[in-house]
């Protein structure tokens, strides 16, 4: 019960379609088994509820919302929703970002669009979120937040512009607003997922490029270090619950990598 008391916002606790689990709805069950009370918020309301009634199942008083990440008042509206209903926000956990999904391409095929969608989506809707939140904590003196950046913000082969770009802006925004809260007890980390077996990264991929499943992830699989398979969604939970439990009292501005040893190889 690692969280018992505290009350966490999980922006991008739903579920995109395919097989297995995403790090967001992973996060909020791993944080309701811990005693958080919870606000799972997503785009899709639907998938927040069905998110919201597997929490509920573990003991969780877990609330679903509808926000859009790319609307800054829906995300303060959902940052209000969980202060009214319980006094407070211990735990802010952005985790929505997307990469093809959003028409990211290599630079010479990239468009304005795509590039200004995947921006929007993946580092403006975090910015947003903290800047409704962040109020609140420092006027209660504490407070963790938890950002998801990405291993492709370091590694050297990466080929899609926006989604390297935003994630790399996300870990200097992280040790920003790391080092402006410190002082009112706020700590901040994000963490930096490498290959993962999740539905928005292999099934995604597997329609894109009109494979199957199987041979998607076996291709990812192959480039992890560690014991040759990719990781799942689960050992992103429990990297954060770990930044967000009383554990981590000490930690703040860090880019942990949970990515299989991916970045040993970087230099």
């Amino acid at each position: 019960m690692r969280l018992e008391g505290k009350v966490a916002i999980i922006v991008g606790a739903g579920q995109s379609p395919g097989e297995g689990i995403g790090n967001g709805r992973a996060t909020t069950l791993r944080f309701a088994q811990e005693g958080a009370r919870i606000l799972a918020v997503d785009r899709v309301i639907a998938s927040a509820e069905e998110t919201a009634a597997m929490a509920a199942k573990e003991g969780s008083e877990c609330v679903a919302f509808a926000a859009d990440v790319t609307r800054e008042e829906t995300l303060a509206a959902a940052i209000e929703a969980a202060r009214a209903r319980w006094g407070r926000i211990d735990i802010l956990h952005n985790n929505v970002g997307v990469s093809i999904a959003g028409g990211d391409q290599p630079l010479q095929d990239l468009t304005e669009e795509a590039f200004d969608r995947v921006c929007a989506i993946n580092l403006r809707g975090t910015i947003m979120a903290c800047k409704h939140a962040v109020p609140v904590m420092r006027q209660q003196r504490s407070g963790a937040i938890i950002n998801i950046s990405s291993v492709a913000a370091r590694e050297n082969s990466y080929p899609l512009v926006a989604y390297k770009a935003t994630k790399a802006a996300m870990i200097a925004f992280t040790e920003q607003l790391a080092l402006q809260n410190a002082p009112f007890g706020i700590r901040a980390n994000c963490i930096l997922p490498g290959l993962m077996d999740t539905p928005m990264a292999v099934d995604t991929r597997a329609r894109a490029s009109n494979r199957s499943r199987a041979e998607v992830a076996a291709e990812r699989d192959a480039k992890v270090p560690l014991r040759g398979r990719m990781g799942t969604a689960w050992d992103v939970a429990n990297a954060a619950l770990f930044l967000a439990s009383d554990e981590a009292n000490f930690i703040t501005g860090v880019a942990l990598p949970v990515d299989g040893g991916a970045l040993v190889r970087v230099g």
